[in-house]
């Protein structure tokens, strides 16, 4: 058992698992919370996706070009 732990391909695994949720998963999360919620939220909630925004803006800066957070117009010129 102790052979497992120290083979570095689990490690390497380890390390794309956690840096593909800290980069992939969780911003695209909190982007669809964002989109979803944004004109409805409270105070804390807000205050609360403030945080998850510093937390995770490396990855949000990865998606911020292809994602779109404006309000959706009626439709009338």
């Amino acid at each position: 058992m102790e052979s497992f732990f120290n083979n570095s391909l689990v490690t390497i695994i380890a390390y794309i698992g956690i840096i593909s949720t800290y980069l992939l998963v969780i911003p695209l999360l909190l982007f669809y919370w964002m989109n979803n919620r944004w004109n409805i939220m409270g105070k804390f909630e807000r205050l609360g996706i403030y945080g998850l925004v510093f937390l995770f803006f490396p990855g949000l800066i990865l998606f911020s070009p292809f994602l779109n957070l404006r309000l959706r117009g009626s439709g009338k010129g």
